[in-house]
């Protein structure tokens, strides 16, 4: 079973495609978009994704992306 990301498609849109990108062609996590999350205050913030169900946020693509490998593996599904 490997970790799931989860991308609000307006999040992707304010800058969060990049970590998107990267993540989706790593065969060991599975990356997902919808169309909504639900956490519209955080959205319009900042930068998020939620990993196995926690919000993982950044200020940029690059810092989101290296938070959410780091939280993966400080959180193994097992």
């Amino acid at each position: 079973m490997n970790p799931l990301v989860e991308f609000c498609v307006s999040n992707l849109a304010n800058g969060s495609q990049d970590t998107f990108e990267v993540l989706e062609m790593d065969p060991n996590i599975d990356v997902l978009e919808y169309g909504c999350l639900s956490y519209c205050t955080k959205c319009s913030n900042s930068l998020y994704a939620l990993v196995n169900g926690e919000m993982v946020e950044a200020e940029t693509p690059e810092e989101l992306t290296k938070k959410v490998y780091q939280f993966i593996e400080e959180n193994p599904l097992f």
